[in-house]
């Protein structure tokens, strides 16, 4: 990551890394930064058959705790809230969904990223 990159710059490169370490885990990517008047969704993709809605956080540096756990259980509920209108609009029905999380940690010297996916990272009923 190169210095004085802002805060939005650093996400949606966090988002762009998370798309990619998730394809080469098989999910396919269907839908990128939904948006609603309640909330947002990063990336909505199928791991199988499961919708899977999937938070990417990230941190330069894990001094106030880790990226996973900034998805706190307001931000939780706006993404369920994102996610039930996304599942209307497409008629998802009875789908099984999931709830995931990408966590970018970026390193203090130059390299690679450390990129870690929490799997069912908190549940909710859409």
């Amino acid at each position: 990551m190169t210095e004085g990159r802002g805060k939005s710059q650093r996400g949606q490169e966090a988002e762009h890394l998370a798309e990619g370490f998730l394809r080469l885990r098989g999910y396919k990517i269907v839908d990128r930064n939904f948006r609603t008047p309640m909330g947002e969704i990063d990336l909505v993709g199928l791991d199988g058959r499961t919708v899977v809605f999937v938070e990417v956080r990230s941190r330069s540096s894990t001094e106030f705790g880790l990226p996973s756990e900034t998805v706190t259980r307001r931000k939780q509920s706006r993404i369920a809230r994102a996610a039930g209108v996304y599942a209307a609009q497409r008629r998802l029905g009875n789908a099984e969904t999931r709830f995931d999380v990408v966590a970018v940690k970026w390193r203090e010297q130059a390299g690679e990223p450390e990129i870690e996916l929490t799997k069912g990272a908190f549940e909710s009923t859409i």
